[in-house]
C-alpha cells in the first residue's frame, strides 16, 4: 500500500496514510489489479462497489441501439466508477468501464461506506466531502462530452478535443491515443478523422510529432 502512494488520490486529500488504511480496514474494501483489455464493470451487471483507480487508464464504453460502442470520456488515476450502479441498484447499469493500460483499481462496499460513518468519525466526514467533489468533477467531464459532440463540423470537434486534453495536461505537447480510439471518442469515422488531421497539418493548424503527440498552433485558428 505504501507503493500506491494512496494519500495522493483526491478521494484521500486531507488524510494521513495511517487514516487511509484504517478506512479501507473498516470498509473491508479492496484492491485488484487488471490487465488492459479487460471490461473491469460490464454493463447490464449489479455491481455494490465504489471503484477508485489508483493507477492506469480506462475510458466508459456504451452501445447505441445499432450495437456499435460509444466511447465516453477518459479516466485516469484518482477517477471514480462504479458509483452510480452501487448507490442506485434498483437502475440498470448502462455503461461499461474497459480498461486501456494494467489498472489497479480500489473497491469500496457502497453498505460499508455508508456504515461507518459513526466508527470513522473525522475520517468518514473527509471521505464524503473528496466524494462529492468527484461526483461534481465528473459531472464537468460529461458536460464536455455534450459540448464535443455538438460541434458541427468534425475540424471543429478536433480542435475542441486538443483543447479539452491540453486544458487537462498542461503541456502544449497533448498526448492522444491511437486514431481508432480517438475517432472513437469523436465519434467518426477513422478515415475521415485521418484526412482532416492531414489537411490541419497542411494548413499549419496541428503539427503531429508522432501518432500520439500533437501541437495545437491557436495563433493560426480562426
Amino acid at each position: 500500500m505504501n507503493d500506491l502512494i494512496l494519500n495522493e488520490l483526491p478521494l484521500f486529500k486531507d488524510l494521513s496514510l495511517d487514516e487511509i488504511k484504517k478506512f479501507i480496514d473498516k470498509t473491508n474494501s479492496t484492491i485488484k489489479k487488471y490487465s488492459s483489455g479487460v471490461r473491469v464493470l460490464k454493463s447490464y451487471e449489479s455491481n455494490s462497489k465504489i471503484g477508485v483507480i489508483i493507477n492506469g487508464e480506462a475510458q466508459i464504453v456504451s452501445e447505441d441501439r445499432m450495437g456499435n460502442e460509444v466511447i465516453g470520456h477518459h479516466l485516469g488515476r484518482g477517477a471514480i466508477i462504479g458509483s452510480t450502479a452501487a448507490i442506485l441498484s434498483m437502475e440498470n447499469n448502462l455503461t461499461s468501464v474497459e480498461s486501456l493500460t494494467e489498472i489497479v483499481i480500489l473497491w469500496i462496499p457502497y453498505r460499508s461506506l455508508i456504515g461507518v460513518g459513526v466508527t470513522l468519525g473525522r475520517i468518514h466526514g473527509v471521505i464524503m466531502k473528496n466524494f462529492l467533489e468527484a461526483f461534481c468533477r465528473k459531472n464537468i467531464l460529461m458536460i464536455q462530452k455534450i459540448e464535443l459532440l455538438s460541434q458541427k463540423s468534425l475540424r471543429e470537434r478536433v480542435i475542441l478535443y486538443l483543447l479539452q486534453r491540453e486544458k487537462v495536461q498542461h503541456t502544449e505537447i497533448i498526448q492522444v491515443p491511437g486514431r481508432v480510439q480517438m475517432a472513437k471518442e469523436l465519434e467518426c469515422n477513422r478515415s475521415a478523422l485521418t484526412r482532416e488531421i492531414v489537411q490541419m497539418q497542411r494548413e499549419g493548424l496541428v503539427i503531429c510529432q508522432d501518432s500520439h503527440h500533437m501541437q495545437l498552433i491557436k495563433e493560426n485558428i480562426k
